[in-house]
């Protein structure tokens, strides 16, 4: 059992007909939990009722609840999810709780953790305050950053993304944010091989990991190079994507803290993202898609 630090936000996706728990970094979490790993969350929730539901999943999961803060000003972070042609669109409220994350109370949560990674998005990094506190949090740790960007427009700018990629060993992308960050940084390369080279090259990142869809997953290593893996039709098994790269990141967690090749790990990722996109939200209630995952990870 391998223990993982992620920082960053928790929200109330609100979708048409239902409100679940999400955010990056707790699916995460929940992936990692059923993965049977040690995550703790760090962020922070509003005295509100998000706050009462979340601490009831995360007590139903078992899972390290020390390094939530509670804000008594600032609500728990809410999002609206609008689903058109299984494409979803994320209207993130401005100025919640997780923008507000304090560092001393998560540096007492890190030291307690001790933790093996530190997983964190670019959402968190939007407003100062919680921006300033992962920053001196990974000054005071040793250990592997694992950076899960997640472009949300308008809350990214060049030097948020250049500050986050510099701080991280490990980075997963989706190959339209690959296509993003290559224009903002106003890169000639075309390719997207030679994006990642650019990215790996520049800001010392060890790992980058792709995912395209349906298509599949790729990886660009600085001993390496590049490594592919083929994607997964769902056709009509498909009910929603929310999570697939939550799923992905998880199993590249695991992958790496159990020393697992590339290419296991990029086959193992991309098919707990592809059995996560058959059921609604971002976790599955039914663990049974993880075995896959536990069995290869119980005989690392």
């Amino acid at each position: 059992m391998y223990r993982i630090a992620l920082f960053g936000e928790v929200l109330a996706d609100i979708f048409p007909n239902e409100t679940i728990l999400g955010g990056a970094p707790y699916n995460v979490t929940r992936h990692l939990r059923a993965l049977q790993q040690h995550p703790m969350l760090i962020s922070r929730v509003g005295r509100d009722s998000l706050q009462e539901k979340l601490f009831q999943e995360l007590s139903k999961l078992h899972i390290d609840t020390s390094g939530i803060q509670f804000d008594d000003h600032k609500p728990s972070g809410q999002v609206t999810v609008n689903i058109q042609n299984n494409h979803h669109h994320f209207d993130i409220r401005a100025d919640q709780a997780y923008d507000y994350i304090d560092l001393n109370a998560a540096s007492k949560a890190i030291e307690h953790h001790q933790p093996d990674v530190i997983y964190f998005g670019t959402l968190a990094l939007r407003h100062a305050v919680s921006k300033s506190t992962l920053s001196a949090l990974l000054e005071k740790t040793n250990c592997t950053t694992f950076l899960d960007i997640n472009l949300r427009a308008p809350w990214y700018n060049q030097a948020t993304i250049e500050q986050a990629l510099l701080a991280a060993d490990i980075v997963k992308i989706n190959d339209d944010e690959l296509a993003t960050i290559a224009a903002l940084l106003k890169l000639k390369h075309k390719e997207p091989q030679a994006i990642a080279k650019h990215l790996i090259e520049t800001f010392n990142i060890v790992t980058l990991y792709v995912t395209t869809g349906e298509s599949g997953a790729w990886a660009y290593t600085q001993a390496h190079g590049t490594h592919q893996t083929k994607g997964h039709k769902l056709g009509e098994a498909l009910v929603d994507t929310v999570g697939a790269g939550d799923a992905f990141s998880a199993v590249c967690l695991l992958g790496h803290l159990s020393d697992w090749p590339i290419e296991k790990t990029l086959e193992k990722a991309n098919r707990l993202a592809a059995d996560v996109c058959q059921f609604r939200g971002a976790a599955p209630e039914d663990n049974t898609c993880y075995d896959t995952c536990l069995a290869e990870a119980n005989h690392t």
